[in-house]
């Protein structure tokens, strides 16, 4: 990543920088609020507000302060002896990225699966036939915490070179008592290192039931009694998902475990729709952040969504691993419906990662604005993890920023397939790429 060139300030080099109570970035060609902008619904690109010249202040605890024209700003900063940071490129500067739905941390490789897949093989058979997530469940009980967390923290260093700076992680690859708490504890791990992204972790320890458990409701009580209250005694996560699908969790048990999860004050959200109409009603009834997947969600289901702030979290990259339609995010977005999209980042159906192209590619076939992908990676995907402090470039939200090697913002996604565009992170007002 280019190094910055800041102001020459008279105390500057003498190690008294930590006076500075602000810092000016800028000039940037264009700056991307996003503010303003619906939570939900169809947008149009003539709706997202464009500051040429721009600049961003922001203080030290990473919040930013002022948003406008950067030599104005400039100004005022020398007045106050404030830090200027000199952008000397063409630049256009972005809220972070947010990927919502994820599940980096894991051992193993399914190669083999994708292999089947693509001879044919459906992937329900080929997880009844013993493959699938059951394949990676072994290699990551048996993966120690130290080769979980280097494994985990290399992906994380891809995905801030992809403009994430927020990325939810799910547990679901150990499904038993020691297993699951092995990788939330991973991902905490990993959020108290300088990894460069805000890490939001999801227990999914209700993925699919394991072989040493006779039923489902077995397992969901053991998951109840045993692990839940244990995540929440040691604050690993404050949210819970489950798989709610044909060789996952019915919709009875699913209620079940969502009601007593919701009793202990976790947050909620659902793999729901993925291979059959299975979950989003559900989601919505139980006032869930989120509904991924939604594959094969029907109208009904949409309008239903369309009437909640659950927001229907679309996942291309499982649609494409897995050789299945994708979400119907037009017809979401068109009803009034909260629509994040996100990479579901997995060795299994979506290995792919990279959310830039994901967005784009669902874009092109379900024909999104612009504005809809920007919004749907940034303060939409925000808005399904239950936060409000990010996501747009704005007075009072952190500075978390993505920049890209542009002078027009429609660049982007037009060139998403590769990451060379993209010129650094921040998060929280540090540059971390």
């Amino acid at each position: 990543c280019p190094k910055q060139e800041r102001n020459s300030h008279p105390l500057w080099g003498r190690g008294l920088i930590f006076l500075f109570p602000m810092t000016l970035l800028g000039p940037f060609t264009e700056l991307l609020t996003l503010q303003n902008l619906p939570m939900r619904g169809a947008l149009q690109d003539e709706q997202i507000e464009i500051i040429p010249d721009a600049g961003v202040l922001y203080n030290a605890d990473g919040i930013i302060m002022a948003v406008g024209k950067f030599l104005e700003m400039k100004k005022d900063a020398l007045i106050q002896g404030y830090a200027i940071e000199t952008i000397t490129e063409s630049l256009v500067l972005l809220p972070g990225q947010i990927d919502c739905h994820t599940h980096t941390c894991y051992a193993g490789n399914r190669a083999q699966d994708f292999a089947m897949r693509m001879a044919g093989k459906a992937y329900l058979a080929i997880a009844k036939a013993g493959g699938g997530i059951m394949h990676t469940v072994r290699a990551t009980r048996e993966a120690s915490l130290e080769t979980l967390k280097a494994l985990t923290r290399t992906r994380l260093l891809r995905h801030k070179k992809e403009g994430i700076t927020t990325c939810e992680i799910k547990s679901g690859y150990g499904l038993s008592f020691e297993a699951e708490l092995k990788m939330l504890q991973v991902i905490a791990d990993l959020q108290q290192e300088d990894t460069g992204i805000d890490l939001i972790p999801t227990c999914l320890a209700a993925h699919i039931c394991p072989p040493e458990f006779e039923n489902q409701k077995a397992y969901i009580t053991h998951l109840i009694t045993m692990l839940l209250p244990e995540v929440k005694k040691r604050n690993l996560s404050h949210r819970i998902d489950i798989f709610v699908e044909e060789t996952a969790f019915d919709a009875e048990n699913a209620r079940y475990y969502l009601e007593e999860a919701q009793k202990m004050g976790f947050a909620l959200t659902l793999h729901a729709d993925q291979f059959h109409a299975f979950g989003s009603k559900l989601a919505v009834e139980m006032n869930a952040q989120s509904a991924d997947h939604l594959e094969n969600s029907t109208e009904e289901a949409i309008e239903y969504l369309a009437q909640s702030n659950t927001v229907a979290v679309a996942l291309p990259g499982a649609s494409i691993g897995v050789g299945d339609k994708f979400t119907p995010a037009r017809k979401l977005l068109d009803a009034g419906a909260i629509l994040a999209i996100a990479t579901d980042l997995n060795p299994g159906s979506a290995p792919m990662g990279n959310l830039l192209l994901q967005a784009s590619i669902l874009a092109m076939y379900e024909k999104l604005s612009t504005a809809e992908v920007f919004a749907a990676i940034t303060f939409r995907a925000a808005y399904a993890l239950g936060l409000q402090d990010r996501g747009t470039i704005e007075v009072g939200k952190r500075a978390d920023f993505v920049t890209f090697k542009t002078t027009d913002y429609k660049n982007i996604l037009y060139q998403a397939a590769t990451t060379e565009h993209i010129h650094g992170t921040w998060l929280k007002g540090v540059k971390t790429f």
